[in-house]
């Protein structure tokens, strides 16, 4: 598997907004969004085997993991060998994906977290995929504008997503318009500013 960092942290985003977190970032990206805040994630990365990131998140203590990227999904049936192996051993996983591959062999171990993309990102996901979102589950919009904000809420308006749901301004945006435009339409949705980058962390 390509990993591109290992680190412990504070989880910025999601359900678990907060949280001590230990998060292993995977190298490579099926999309290259305009806002990306990885960009060094989409390729490269070290080589590594399911025995050397279990070591090596064990050395770093904690019992909540982040799966992240890029795209983690793009690292396939050994991503899942991981996934159950950590499962098995007490963690419990978040999987941050761009909603491009299908991620329902992963929901018995991990909570799916779809980023969903809008248009200011210049991709698209899979909206089919919110289907399979369960209430142990969420899904992100990252936006930037109002054209974002509308585009999300017609999302919202087309598909039941049990999960929650979150919209998370692009770093540099205007958070309060954003905050302003969930009032107005009373969407059932979260304002969720990035955690990890107000307090200045990974």
């Amino acid at each position: 598997m390509k990993v591109s960092e290992i680190f412990r942290s504070i989880q910025g985003e999601g359900r678990n907004q907060g949280r001590p977190c230990t998060f292993i970032r995977f190298a490579g990206c099926n999309l290259h969004c305009a806002w990306c805040d990885t960009p060094r994630a989409r390729s490269g990365g070290t080589d590594m085997n399911q025995d050397e990131i279990i070591t090596q998140v064990r050395g770093l203590g904690g019992t909540y993991l982040c799966i992240t990227g890029g795209e983690p999904l793009l690292q396939g049936r050994p991503l899942l060998s991981l996934i159950q192996s950590l499962h098995v051993a007490g963690y419990l996983m978040d999987i941050e994906t761009n909603g491009t591959i299908d991620f329902t062999g992963f929901q018995d171990y991990a909570s799916i977290c779809m980023d969903v993309k809008c248009p200011s990102s210049g991709e698209e996901s899979d909206l089919s995929l919110l289907s399979h979102i369960t209430r142990n589950d969420s899904v992100k919009f990252v936006v930037r504008d109002r054209e974002d904000c509308e585009y999300a809420a017609g999302v919202l308006m087309t598909h039941s997503i049990p999960g929650e749901v979150f919209f998370s301004p692009v770093e540099g945006s205007d958070a309060n318009a954003v905050a302003s435009f969930l009032i107005a339409e009373d969407l059932p949705a979260r304002l969720q500013l990035q955690l990890h980058k107000i307090l200045g962390v990974c």
